[in-house]
């Protein structure tokens, strides 16, 4: 797949086939230099279930990669360039074959002991499992990152998600969320999770994973390129889409309010 550049991702049927030959869980990994950590993610993931896929979707890496991910048994994708925040995820899910698929990142190793919890919650009847972590709150300026996922479950009338979101890694989905969502959706999370419970299906927390305590400081990145502006923009590009679905206040009442008086 090298020299490839990524096109437009389109939803994919349920596979078929031998029911022993298909995975029954597809854990999807984007990577963009993690050699650091990856060999470890990987393994974990491997230990997630007994028939499991792990797919990983390396980007733009540089630092041998690539190279660990072949040697590893998963299926790899490889792009010469950088994807775009997210875009993996999207891409992984397009060749996923699993009857769940579960999303984790390249630079965060989490036991597999954990990861089980989401997969297990989708096998129970969830379509959308995802990490019971809020992020901070409790501080004097709070990230806009935070803020924004706390009030787009307010939004969208499901504020005991609290700032959960399927912005944060882990979280799984079920084909059938995979089939109603589209894997095009999954580039923009705020969006997939936004269609997810406009579409009724089954949105709930599982466990509490802290993550910003296991994602490793980018203090150069953030100073140059922070993804907190992208992330954000995300989230307006979903509450967008919910006043389209919805009225110009989302759905909320007006009350008494006599506008016409002052118009």
């Amino acid at each position: 797949m090298r020299n490839i550049v990524a096109k437009k991702v389109t939803e994919l049927p349920r596979p078929n086939g031998d029911p022993w030959s298909v995975p029954y869980v597809s854990v999807i990994v984007p990577v963009m230099n993690e050699r650091r950590t990856l060999r470890k993610v990987i393994r974990e993931a491997f230990r997630v279930h007994p028939h499991t896929e792990v797919i990983v979707v390396v980007n733009g890496s540089t630092d041998g990669s690539l190279d660990i991910a072949k040697k590893s048994g998963a299926k790899v994708l490889f792009y010469d360039r950088p994807l775009g925040h997210d875009v993996g995820r999207s891409i992984g899910a397009r060749e996923a074959r699993g009857n769940i698929l579960l999303f984790i990142d390249a630079d965060m190793v989490i036991p597999a002991a954990k990861l089980k919890a989401f997969v297990h919650a989708v096998a129970q009847g969830t379509d959308v499992a995802l990490n019971d972590y809020s992020g901070p709150v409790n501080k004097t300026v709070v990230h806009g990152v935070v803020l924004a996922k706390h009030a787009l479950n307010e939004l969208l009338g499901r504020p005991d998600l609290g700032g959960t979101s399927m912005t944060a890694i882990p979280h799984a989905i079920s084909r059938k969320a995979l089939s109603v969502l589209g894997t095009s959706a999954l580039s923009v999370p705020p969006m997939a999770h936004t269609m997810a419970i406009r579409e009724g299906l089954k949105v709930e927390r599982v466990i509490s994973i802290n993550v910003g305590q296991l994602n490793p400081i980018r203090a150069k990145r953030e100073r140059n390129n922070s993804l907190e502006p992208l992330i954000v923009g995300d989230h307006l590009e979903a509450i967008q889409w919910w006043l389209r679905k919805t009225d110009s206040r989302g759905g909320y009442e007006d009350g008494a309010r006599q506008r016409w008086m002052v118009r």
